[in-house]
Parts: structure tokens; C-alpha cells; sequence
């Protein structure tokens, strides 16, 4: 392993793990001898660029060494000899000329297959454009790891787009906020819009809000002494603060609050501080209250989340629900109650119409209400629901069984004995059922009347969701009806749209609009009415009505295709 240099090896096991991203001319070099086939093309690149394009030696190496996969396509078209494999590619470089512009975009640590997206049109040279190569050399120069300078241009092109003069004021602007390089380079790549400025000497006035918040924290909160005087810890402490910036947290007003909790960014690792963010936003509130509960209440990360059980019902009296909402909750919802696990709290609560209600509760003081709950052992356990879920370890397909009910868990439905009879009518992988439930909601249902059509008609999952966008498209847009109808007649959704819904809809519009039926059929009248049933009205509305049926609307559909 000695004589592997850590930069060949580093990218061996990150890429060849994948050979099937690399040219096949290339793979078929023995793998002994990549190694050697690397290094001699990096050097052979690095000259070349140098020599013959005049790139500065440091630069032409910084592309060379960091263009893993433009470089073995370059190669993959030579024949490789472990003695002369330097001078073939020299000489293949002095008659096939590069894009530069490819080499250059994945040396700055932008993904291979992004590069072709990036690369100028009707240019294949720096020289034919000097600008976004003298950006990156004067970055470089004044610190910035060459490849991560991909972060700033992906997320602000504009910045490749300044000279070199413009930058090197922009950083010296930033460096007076009382900042050496390393924090300034870190910052920047949390914050690349920090090197957009508004001209040669502004910045513009989020920029100065941003950078005022961060003086308070590293300088006057001390912060700044408890980082690393590296790069890479100045710049994951900087993104742990730009997560709160994202959630909408104002520039310039929350420097203070987060001086105060600089534990927070110290102790805990971005990681954790994601998944609480993506917890709380799944009870669908405003992003920025969720930034600031966590900046005012940071032990609530060291709280379990995820694998604690619950009691619904405990839970609510927990938190201060009333015993009157209670018993309300348990007449209206009876297919949510019993116990579910504390991931799942959030859409338990969206199932019953509460979740903004308990997240106010925890964000007003109670947070610490979630981590000192705890579930007796005999608590809300339910009889129904315990029988059904032995017979499922001893049933036929155990393992997909348990993916459809853990769906059913994770869209707020309990572990009672009513989840066990929607689970015994859904179809599909727990995967597919959770794309057909998602799909709804696309569609403009609210989760927790959703959650009460599943339980009333589980079938409604088993249709693909293009299926029920057809229908639901013909209910609002052709029958003029809304969503809410289906709170009453959920079935709607189960019938076969071209064979029963379409034509009976249309045919009843005929009558009307011709003034052979004056009473007026409800849609699910109309719809669910039996084929025998529906016959036998039609004669007795009119004579004439059969006929026109039979000839002009009826698909001759069959009991058993009125369904989907």
C-alpha cells in the first residue's frame, strides 16, 4: 500500500467500485497497472497544460489531478505501456487538443455526469474565455481548496463571472468584519452568495445582515475559538448556521440567540440537526418556527424521536388535551388510537387534525413534554389488533404483510383492530401504497380526511394514482363537484371510470337536459346503483330511455367490470 499515493487510492476505492461509469477501453488496463496509468496521464495533462497552454503549473495540476473521469475517457483511447504510457499521451495530446472546459468544471469537484450540462458553447479553450478560469485561480489563490470551489459555482455562477480584482475586494470586504482567510473561505462556501457583493466595493444589504449575525457569533459569542483552523470545520460550522438561514430565520436578527446556544453547532452534528428539522416539519408548520424551536431549545436534539412507543390517547392527555376533545377524538377517529411509534407522532396527529396544536404546545414552553413521556407496559395495548398480528408472523408472506402495516402505521393509523380490516383490503407493496396515498394528496385531499376515506374505503389504495387523478379530474372538473363530496361517498373513487361513472354521469345529464327526469339522483345514486337496479329506474322514468341507454351511452359494462 506504500507505494500507493493517498490521492490515487482515494479515488480508486471511491470510483472503481463502479466500473461500469468508466470507459471500457479503460477497465481493460490490469488493474495492477491503473495506478501507474493514472499518475502518468496527470503528469502528462499537467504538462501539457502548462507548457503548451500556458496555464500556471499549480492550476494545470490542480485539473489534472482532480479530474478523475475525464481523464481515464482521454485515456481510454491510448495504448498503455508501463514504459513510455507518459510520452503516448503527450503525443496524443499534441493532436487531439481537449475541452479544457470539462477537465476544468470536475476538477472544481462538480459531479461528472453534471459537466456536460456546464460546458460553453463553441468554446473549447481558456483562452477563447479567460474569465472563469481567472476567478478560480484568484479563489485559489486566496485559499480555497480547488476542489470545492464547485460549491460556489453551482450555487452562484455569478461569481466565475467577476475578475479577479472584484473578488480579491469582495474577500478583503468580508476579511474587515474582523476575519482571517480560513473563516472567510468557510463562510463563503456556506454562504456563496456572500461573494456575489454589489459591486467592486458593496456588499449588498443581506449580505451585511448575514455578515453582522456572524461577527456576534465567532467574534463577540467567542465561537469562533472553538473551531478547528481548517477549512473543513469552519465550513461545517458554517452550514449548521445557514440551516437555520434556510428555514427562513431573518439575517441579521438571530446572531444573538445563536451566540448563546453555540453548543448547539458544537456538540451536535449536522446529521442530528436535519433529521429534527425533517421530524418537525412533517406537522406542516411555518419552517422558520421550527428554527426557532430548536435555536431556544437545543436539548431538544438529544431527544429519541424515532423508537419510542406510544399511546395516542396518553400522549394527547399528556400535552393538556381535554377529557371532553378526548372522548370526541375517540368517537371521530376510533382507526387511529391505541399505539403507534413517536416517529410516526407527526402524521398521528395530521390524521387527527391536530398537528398544529401540539406543535404549538411544544413550541410554547412544552417541548420537554416529549422526552419525559413514557407508555406503561399495559397500556392501550389492544386484544384485536395483537391476535391479527401473531397470525401475520405465521401467515404466508410475513415480510410483506408487515411493510403494508407498517404504512398504515406511518400514516397515522394505531394499532387497533379497524387497522387490521384496512389491511386486509389494500394491495401492493408498502412502497406502492405510500406513492398511491402521496399521489392523493397531490391531488388536493386534506391528510386527515384522506386517512377517514382509507379506513372507510381501503380499496382506494389499490388503483394506480394516474387511475384516481382520471377520476378525480372528471368529479371536479365535468361533474362540478369538490373533494369534499367523497367524505360522503368515498366509493366514488372505486368504480371503473369509462364503464360506469362516464356513461351513467352523461346519460343522467341527457335526461335532465331534455326534461325526462325532473328528480334530481345524487351522484352516488347515479353511480352505485346496481346494473339491474339502474335498468329498472330507467324504464320507469321514461319509455324511450332504455333505448336511448342502449344505444347511445351504455358500454355494456358487467357487474363485475363497474369496478376497478
Amino acid at each position: 500500500m506504500n507505494f500507493f499515493p493517498k490521492f490515487i487510492f482515494s479515488h480508486f476505492s471511491r470510483h472503481f467500485a463502479t466500473l461500469s461509469k468508466l470507459p471500457n477501453n479503460f477497465t481493460k488496463i490490469p488493474s495492477k497497472y491503473r495506478p501507474q496509468a493514472i499518475r502518468d496521464a496527470q503528469q502528462a495533462l499537467t504538462d501539457y497544460l502548462h507548457c503548451t497552454r500556458y496555464i500556471p503549473f499549480v492550476y494545470a495540476e490542480h485539473i489534472a489531478k482532480n479530474s478523475f473521469f475525464s481523464l481515464s475517457s482521454l485515456i481510454s483511447g491510448i495504448n498503455f505501456s508501463t514504459t513510455s504510457f507518459n510520452r503516448n499521451v503527450l503525443r496524443f495530446l499534441r493532436y487531439h487538443p481537449i475541452n479544457e472546459y470539462e477537465f476544468f468544471f470536475e476538477s472544481i469537484g462538480i459531479d461528472y455526469e453534471e459537466v456536460g450540462g456546464l460546458l460553453p458553447s463553441k468554446k473549447f479553450f481558456f483562452s477563447e474565455d479567460e474569465t472563469v478560469l481567472e476567478a478560480a485561480c484568484a479563489l485559489s489563490g486566496f485559499g480555497f481548496p480547488w476542489n470545492k470551489l464547485g460549491k460556489l459555482y453551482k450555487e452562484e455562477i455569478l461569481i466565475f463571472k467577476a475578475s479577479s480584482k472584484e473578488l480579491k475586494a469582495r474577500l478583503f470586504k468580508i476579511k474587515e468584519c474582523g476575519f482571517s482567510n480560513i473563516p472567510v473561505i468557510g463562510i463563503c462556501l456556506a454562504f456563496p452568495y456572500v461573494l456575489r457583493g454589489g459591486g467592486v466595493n458593496e456588499l449588498g444589504g443581506e449580505i451585511v445582515a448575514l455578515l453582522n449575525d456572524l461577527k456576534r457569533v465567532f467574534l463577540d459569542f467567542d465561537l469562533g475559538n472553538h473551531v478547528e483552523d481548517n477549512v473543513d470545520a469552519w465550513y461545517e460550522i458554517c452550514r449548521k448556521i445557514r440551516v437555520f438561514y434556510d428555514l427562513g430565520c431573518e439575517k441579521g436578527k438571530i446572531g444573538e440567540l445563536i451566540g448563546r446556544n453555540k453548543n448547539l453547532f458544537l456538540r451536535y452534528p449536522e446529521e442530528v440537526l436535519v433529521s429534527k428539522i425533517e421530524y418537525f416539519s412533517r406537522f406542516l408548520v411555518p419552517k422558520e418556527d421550527i428554527g426557532m424551536l430548536i435555536l431556544r431549545n437545543p436539548e431538544i436534539l438529544d431527544s429519541d424521536l424515532e423508537t419510542p412507543m406510544i399511546s395516542v390517547m396518553g400522549m394527547l392527555k399528556h400535552f393538556g388535551l381535554s377529557v371532553e376533545k378526548r372522548d370526541s377524538i375517540a368517537k371521530e377517529y376510533p382507526y387511529v388510537l391505541g399505539r403507534n411509534k413517536m416517529t410516526n407522532l407527526p402524521n398521528v396527529m395530521r390524521a387527527l387534525n391536530l398537528h398544529e396544536w401540539l406543535f404549538d404546545r411544544i413550541k410554547n414552553g412544552n417541548h420537554r413534554l416529549l422526552a419525559n413521556y413514557t407508555l406503561n407496559d399495559d397500556e392501550d395495548l389492544d386484544k384485536g389488533f395483537r391476535d391479527s398480528f401473531e397470525k401475520i408472523q405465521f401467515s404466508r408472506t410475513p415480510v410483506h404483510t408487515m411493510e403494508k402495516l407498517m404504512f398504515l402505521h406511518r400514516v397515522g393509523f394505531g394499532e387497533n383492530s379497524l387497522t387490521m380490516k384496512v389491511l386486509a383490503h389494500v394491495h401492493g407493496t408498502g412502497s406502492e401504497l405510500q406513492e398511491r396515498f402521496d399521489g392523493l394528496l397531490g391531488l388536493g385531499f386534506e391528510f386527515s380526511k384522506l386517512c377517514r376515506i382509507v379506513h372507510m374505503t381501503p380499496k382506494v389504495l389499490n388503483q394506480r394514482p394516474e387511475t384516481v387523478e382520471r377520476k378525480v379530474n372528471f368529479l371536479c372538473h365535468e361533474m362540478g363537484v369538490s373533494l369534499d363530496y367523497l367524505d360522503i361517498f368515498p366509493a366514488f373513487l372505486c368504480f371503473n371510470l369509462e364503464k360506469r361513472i362516464k356513461p351513467r354521469y352523461r346519460f343522467h345529464k341527457w335526461l335532465t337536459e331534455n326534461g325526462l327526469c325532473t328528480r334530481n339522483y345524487s351522484i352516488a345514486s347515479i353511480v352505485a346503483t346496481g346494473e339491474k337496479s339502474f335498468i329498472a329506474r330507467l324504464g320507469r322514468i321514461h319509455p324511450d330511455a332504455l333505448n336511448e341507454w342502449f344505444e347511445n351511452f351504455s358500454s355494456k359494462e358487467s357487474d363485475n367490470s363497474s369496478q376497478d
